[in-house]
């Protein structure tokens, strides 16, 4: 999968993001939700965990959706002000700063398009206000659900709780009627749930 279309600063900044801890999603990840704001064309979106904005001002670059966005850290939310002007989708954007699980119960409306990229231990934590946020027929795109791996006897003790609870929100994910969710591969692994 490719990068098409989105402007080389970006992509430049997408580069550098990779050298430090806490990089934004893999690009085959940032390709296939791309391709699903071409196809889709999503009114709204939301994303759990906006870091510097850079996968918010891919997604915008390739669809004409309005944006809203949460990130607890501060330093974070600055540059993705930043990176919003920069690129010009300040219009376009709602940015909140803090905690999502306190933010989301707050936010009201139906969005067509939520990707999950916050702290993978409170997805279940956010699920029922992903459940009650997305419209029928919208998808939520859960990344990095294979973070630590799919076998449980090969995760760090250290790590094991992460695990658990990645390993309970996929199978939440599986079974809930709601929605018919597809896992793939892409980086450290993505959900793809449908809202029936």
């Amino acid at each position: 999968m490719e990068l098409n279309g989105l402007p080389p600063a970006l992509l430049a900044l997408r580069e550098a993001a990779k050298t430090v801890r806490d990089p934004t999603c893999a690009d085959e990840t940032l390709a296939y939700l791309l391709s699903l704001c071409r196809e889709r064309s999503p009114a709204r979106i939301l994303e759990i965990g906006t870091a510097e904005g850079l996968t918010a001002c891919a997604m915008l670059t390739v669809c004409g959706a309005r944006y809203t966005g949460i990130e607890l850290d501060p330093v974070r939310t600055a540059k993705a002000r930043e990176n919003f002007i920069r690129f010009a989708f300040s219009d376009r954007v709602t940015l909140f700063e803090g905690d999502a699980g306190e933010i989301l119960p707050l936010l009201q409306g139906e969005y067509d398009l939520i990707f999950a990229d916050g702290p993978k231990v409170q997805y279940l934590r956010y699920l029922p206000d992903c459940k009650r946020l997305l419209k029928r027929g919208g998808v939520l795109l859960s990344d990095d659900v294979f973070f630590l791996g799919k076998e449980m006897e090969a995760v760090p003790k250290k790590r094991r709780m992460l695990a658990l609870h990645l390993a309970e929100y996929r199978q939440q994910l599986q079974n809930d009627p709601v929605f018919e969710t597809k896992f793939y591969d892409y980086g450290e692994g993505i959900a793809v749930s449908i809202k029936r």
